[in-house]
């Protein structure tokens, strides 16, 4: 028994905190899938998935999506992580910046800036059709395989860019010395250093790309995606037999799953290592090629970093209904903000900063578990921590509220309901983040402590818990940025009454009401880069190195 406790004990307890509120939803939407209206049990709905054209449609939309971003993403990240690595050139700093993008600028946000330029009333359009130019359609292909390119390039530039960092270059130098050019050479010797990290972060593209809803319900109404006929269907069937909306949902479970699968069985092995190696010096660059790398470099930072300020143009600019005033300037949408907006801002923050704090506590102690206390119920629990990287937002939002609508935890229209949707969607990146010092951290210093004579509980508090501080300090400024901009799970589940600032920000957008969008735009982005700011400034801890 003095084995099981404490730390038996509080396995049991995740585990079973998890199998109630993700493991049982995720089960109930699977059976839901398999019964008709009056309980029975029915293929029904997958047999109109397969049979009527719109479905399969959607599905064929969103795979091929997912790989057309997925290959833009490699064509973008891998070149520009090359080109930081091999060559010094002015600003190259202001790279080291991209993977907080991230991080603060969500997508509903990149989505309405680049709508503030070719949207019906951007900026750019206005101009084009005063000159009696009719600018291409934004919405639409054009739109989702370019803003999600923007948006998800950054994972593959990071990876690639950690490969590029551990290569040794007497490799290449040995190649040269056995009589091959310079350039297969490095070809020969890189590509297969660089080819697991580019898979890998490539099938995180498309995965993300497959479960994107942010983006794909603002540009794609004419494009049909399985991400947004999902939520479709959970409207449409709101009080009926939840029968398309959870064989959807069941379908992007096993086709997430599926990519899972082949990531973990075939690129996950697929993994060099190099010890002791030297890098190559960065060179300067020159010639023609090495300007137009140059500008392209810095063009495509400058695309990355443009919606901040388009999204604050837009903020303080004069409009009437949809129709922006480009060039005529005031405050009047932020006064809007301060006299009906409120109470929203109070939903979001007291929203995130409870799912923050519950991430946090629930990431940390699950981390300690997986890691430093090993037992019959810690693999179990590393499944389950992880399990949300594989549901789409739309699937966790349809999972929550068909299992507590009712019985015996009624929790629908209850803000805990948007709190534990937010904990859970975010939770992965929170366990991975507490856990990153975990493996340095020898444990001779917690048996020290407990030696002489300190408890279990108290030694982690006082010895172990202090030396997670930095990892834990990332998960939660990473949790409070993720659930601040989190849309996707809690559309399906607020009450009007909770609306939060994505939420708002979605309506009106739906609405085209694009200025008054940008002003709550601004809101939420203070709001998430504040306490990255004072986190940064008043600690030690390199939050994105």
């Amino acid at each position: 028994m003095n084995k099981f406790m404490p730390w038996g004990a509080l396995t049991l307890l995740s585990c079973l905190f998890l199998a109630v509120f993700l493991l049982l939803p995720i089960f109930k939407v699977i059976l839901a899938s398999l019964q008709n209206a009056d309980g029975a049990l029915t293929l029904e709905g997958f047999k109109i998935f397969f049979t009527e054209g719109d479905y399969l449609q959607g599905l064929f939309n969103s795979l091929f999506l997912a790989a057309a971003v997925t290959v833009v993403t490699v064509l973008i990240g891998v070149p520009l992580a090359y080109v930081t690595v091999y060559y010094d050139f002015p600003f190259k700093s202001l790279l080291s910046i991209l993977p907080i993008t991230v991080v603060i600028i969500p997508e509903l946000i990149t989505t309405q800036s680049w709508l503030l330029v070719f949207g019906y009333n951007g900026f750019v359009t206005q101009m084009l059709l005063e000159l009696g130019i009719r600018a291409p359609r934004f919405y639409g292909w054009t739109g989702l395989i370019f803003v999600m390119a923007i948006t998800y390039y950054v994972h593959v530039y990071m990876a690639s860019l950690a490969a590029l960092r551990s290569f040794d270059v007497q490799l290449e130098e040995a190649a040269q010395s056995l009589g091959r050019s310079p350039i297969s050479a490095r070809i020969r010797t890189m590509v297969p250093l660089m080819a697991p990290a580019i898979l890998s972060s490539a099938l995180v593209v498309f995965t993300l790309v497959l479960g994107n809803f942010s983006i794909a319900i603002i540009l794609g109404p004419s494009v049909p995606l399985l991400s947004v006929m999902t939520y479709n269907s959970f409207l449409s069937e709101v009080g009926l037999n939840p029968l398309m909306q959870s064989a959807l949902a069941t379908i992007s479970i096993v086709l997430v799953g599926l990519i899972l699968f082949v990531q973990k069985r075939f690129v996950g092995k697929s993994r060099f290592e190099m010890r002791q190696g030297r890098s190559m010096k960065a060179l300067p660059i020159k010639g023609a090629w090495g300007v137009a790398a140059y500008v392209a470099v810095l063009a495509l930072l400058a695309v990355t970093l443009l919606p901040l300020g388009l999204v604050l143009a837009g903020s303080i600019t004069d409009s009437t209904g949809p129709v922006m005033h480009w060039g005529h300037f005031t405050l009047k949408h932020f006064a809007n903000v301060a006299d009906y907006g409120v109470e929203i801002i109070v939903n979001s923050i007291s929203y995130a900063f409870s799912a923050t704090v519950l991430g946090v506590v629930f990431g940390t102690t699950a981390s300690y578990l997986i890691i430093k206390k090993k037992n019959a119920l810690t693999e179990a629990l590393d499944f389950m921590v992880m399990l949300p990287m594989a549901i789409f937002g739309t699937v966790l939002g349809i999972a929550l509220s068909q299992t507590f609508n009712a019985g015996l935890i009624p929790l629908t229209g209850t803000p805990i309901i948007m709190v534990l949707a937010l904990t859970l969607r975010r939770l992965p990146f929170s366990v991975r983040n507490a856990s990153a010092n975990l493996f340095n951290i020898p444990d001779s210093i917690e048996e020290a402590a407990i030696s002489l004579g300190t408890s279990p509980m108290k030694s982690f508090r006082k010895v172990v818990a202090p030396l997670m501080a930095p990892g834990i300090t990332s998960a939660a400024v990473l949790m409070w940025a993720m659930t601040m901009a989190e849309l996707a799970s809690t559309l399906l589940l607020y009450h009007p009454s909770q609306e939060t600032l994505p939420i708002k920000i979605y309506n009106l957008i739906d609405s085209d009401l694009m200025a008054q969008a940008s002003a709550y735009g601004v809101v939420m982005i203070v709001l998430i880069l504040t306490p990255i700011f004072l986190v940064t400034k008043f600690t030690k801890v390199e939050l994105f190195k």
